[in-house]
């Protein structure tokens, strides 16, 4: 039987994969677990994006923790990190998120948080996947009466406070600065704009007009093209974009260049090792990052720790060392100084400071980085079982190995949330990525597809 939780949360595409029905199992098996050793009523904080089935799957969920005798406080449309947040605030039991990030709006998923703020570990997420499948055979677990049967709390409150600590854990004010920003008709469509007016900046806002449908719909961190044509046509300062759960943050320059997520950490790595606030000078990254990142580090004076791609990786590898800053290329960026988890307007507000406390123009911090071209080719494939060990697959990726030879790489790997093999190739030739990156995608279709 296939994992029920993937690299983060359950997913699918909703009332297809993901149902109600396994929403109200989850929501039930999360509070046996989190409240059984207590004997006050578990608190859960649920938060959700804008897609359509949020509604639906909130309404399941809490149904779910309240026939186990839970309480189920509702946040509403909210970022993904802000249930990370309230979660320690309100010391809930447990968070969970409904959203499945930069996926189209037919997609949901279901994310939990601990108490702490930090994505569960393997060894929970199994232990609920345990319940869930024993509610699913034969539901004769506990269900409270009377009084103790769960109830709901609708807090209206818990946005703002999330904005407030937001907020406050910038320390500079963009007065005269002008920002575009694209919410990607998701999360942060009413947080953002908020945030950057407080601090002084002049914004214009695209994409903040959710309608259930709409989210990341040819807009957001995955697609930037009206961003930066706006950026350009606004004559900005800067661009910001998030993704549908606002945890990720990508930047466009006054020239309507892509800040991506490599940048982004060089910008404000190198902003910490002025400040001398870099511990050990060490940025952690993935497998992912572009070796002109890698370059730029060291020439800023930094190292790189690199880890398997998943933001729950990176993190581990922080925690472990003590590290301050890390993220991914897709703009999933770490600042352990404020948050557990990766925070889209978190990092648009230490982009923007470090650009702020520079002096310069934000296509001059683009420009400490050279940006090695690279081909990422996302191949749909019928099982991602197996393709490891295919001989066929195995020979094509090594025939690109060869090709490159230490000029370039090659990286093969399934995606943690969505069918598909993920063939990325990196080097110093565009055309010759381009072939031998598609080669190897034929190969993996023929094999999987």
């Amino acid at each position: 039987m296939a994992r029920l939780f993937g690299t983060d949360g359950v997913r699918g595409e909703a009332n297809v994969n993901l149902t109600p029905e396994l929403a109200y199992r989850l929501g039930r098996a999360a509070t046996i677990y989190f409240g059984r050793d207590s004997e006050e009523q578990p608190l859960i904080l649920i938060g959700r994006d804008t897609r359509l089935s949020g509604e639906m799957f909130e309404a399941a969920l809490t149904a779910g923790i309240c026939s186990a005798g839970g309480r189920a406080m509702l946040a509403g449309v909210i970022p993904t990190p802000a249930i990370a947040y309230l979660a320690r605030r309100h010391k809930a039991k447990a968070g969970i998120v409904i959203s499945a990030s930069h996926n189209p709006f037919h997609d949901n998923g279901i994310k939990f948080f601990g108490g702490d703020g930090y994505k569960l570990p393997d060894a929970v997420e199994d232990e609920l996947e345990e319940i869930v499948h024993q509610l699913e055979n034969d539901d004769n677990l506990a269900r409270p009466t009377g009084e103790k049967i769960g109830h709901i709390e609708y807090r209206t409150d818990l946005l703002n406070q999330y904005i407030e600590f937001v907020i406050s854990t910038c320390s500079e004010r963009f007065d005269g600065m002008k920002i575009v920003l694209d919410c990607s008709n998701g999360a942060a469509y009413e947080v953002m704009p908020k945030v950057l007016r407080e601090l002084g900046a002049k914004v214009k806002v695209i994409h903040a007009l959710p309608n259930g449908v709409n989210i990341n719909d040819n807009c957001g961190s995955t697609h930037m093209e009206s961003l930066q044509k706006a950026v350009v046509e606004n004559n900005a300062d800067f661009g910001i974009a998030h993704d549908g759960d606002a945890d990720r943050c990508l930047c466009v320059d006054e020239k309507g260049q892509i800040i991506d997520g490599d940048h982004i950490l060089v910008m404000c790595a190198q902003d910490m090792i002025k400040k001398g606030n870099l511990p050990h000078k060490t940025v952690v990254s993935t497998v992912m990052a572009n070796i002109g990142f890698h370059k730029a580090i060291k020439e800023a004076g930094g190292r790189v720790e690199v880890t398997q791609v998943g933001d729950r990786y990176v993190l581990e590898n922080m925690l472990k060392s003590g590290y301050k800053i890390g993220g991914e290329q897709s703009g999933h960026i770490i600042f352990t100084d404020y948050s557990t988890t990766g925070d889209g307007p978190i990092t648009a507000l230490q982009v923007l400071s470090s650009l702020k406390r520079s002096g310069r123009k934000a296509s001059e911090l683009t420009a400490l980085m050279t940006t090695y071209p690279q081909l990422l080719v996302n191949v749909r494939v019928a099982t991602k079982e197996g393709w490891e060990k295919n001989e066929a697959i195995s020979a094509a990726i090594a025939k690109g190995e060869a090709e490159l030879g230490s000029e370039g790489r090659i990286l093969v790997r399934p995606s943690g949330t969505e069918p598909l093999i993920r063939v990325m190739a990196e080097g110093p030739d565009q055309a010759q990525l381009d072939r031998i990156c598609n080669e190897i995608a034929d190969v993996v279709k023929k094999e999987q597809g």
